[in-house]
């Protein structure tokens, strides 16, 4: 009976704390933590209501703490097996280190606070969990493009080395060159039109390269990303129906079995007559 009594309790303490309009505050209380975080950068702000940030800031831990604290009573040593709660566990657990002494660097990571958005919001968990599955298609994109850049960058050397030692000198600043031109910043008037002005032909080589890379691989990106978060969504929406589906057969039995109770009830009271 007290075993039932605790999980009937600890089931409550979990609804409860799950309860969306409890999410909702801990959403504006992150807000109001980002805020106050940014107006301690004001030597101004800090002048005038320095002391009450402080306050807000020691609250705002509180609740956090209290949130957290609440969350490994109500469900344990399930609580570790979501990998958001672990998130949001780490990240309090950050704020309560004694920023001072060498771990003075940990209090500019206090605004790490605000990625606990990213828990709180379903569709920002969404867009998190696309970007993960997408990682191992990301990883041969990656490869690609290092490939590119090779090849370029050891026939930039060998071509431009000569005369634009300090773009071209050798494999490493060549590649930094590349990826200047990639980025698309600056890359005409600080490399490429100098560089056209002693080999005219040049154009070749930059046209090529940023056709591959800043068009076709970095919309490789882009492609694989959005593929994946529309796969997420089917799969939502797959498992949503067969929920749908799953609870409609079990209504359908229930029916069912009523059905089949009320038949032999007046059965039953038909052989008596």
């Amino acid at each position: 009976m007290q075993a039932t009594a605790t999980l009937t309790f600890r089931q409550r303490l979990a609804d409860w704390i799950e309860s969306q309009a409890l999410q909702n505050a801990i959403i504006a209380v992150i807000v109001l933590n980002a805020i106050t975080l940014g107006l301690e950068t004001s030597q101004t702000v800090t002048a005038h209501i320095g002391g009450l940030l402080i306050r807000i800031e020691q609250a705002v831990l509180a609740i956090f703490v209290v949130e957290i604290a609440i969350k490994l009573i109500a469900f344990g040593p399930r609580f570790f097996r979501s990998s958001w709660n672990i998130f949001d566990f780490v990240i309090v657990g950050i704020a309560l280190v004694p920023a001072s002494g060498p771990f003075a660097i940990l209090r500019a990571l206090r605004i790490l606070r605000v990625l606990r958005l990213l828990t709180k919001i379903e569709r920002l968990r969404h867009i998190i969990e696309s970007l993960l599955k997408a990682i191992p298609s990301i990883g041969w994109i990656v490869f690609l493009l290092l490939m590119v850049f090779y090849i370029f960058a050891v026939m930039g050397t060998q071509l431009f080395a000569a005369s634009f030692p300090d773009q071209f000198g050798h494999l490493g600043r060549t590649l930094y060159s590349l990826f200047q031109i990639m980025t698309l910043e600056s890359w005409s008037q600080e490399i490429s039109r100098p560089v056209m002005a002693v080999y005219p032909y040049a154009w070749l080589y930059f046209v090529t390269f940023i056709l591959i890379t800043a068009f076709v691989v970095l919309n490789l990106f882009i492609g694989i990303i959005v593929s994946t978060m529309q796969e997420k969504h089917y799969d939502e929406e797959s498992q949503r129906l067969a929920a749908r589906e799953e609870r409609a057969h079990k209504e359908r039995e229930e029916m069912l079995l009523l059905i089949r109770d009320i038949s032999d009830r007046l059965q039953r009271m038909e052989e008596k007559k």
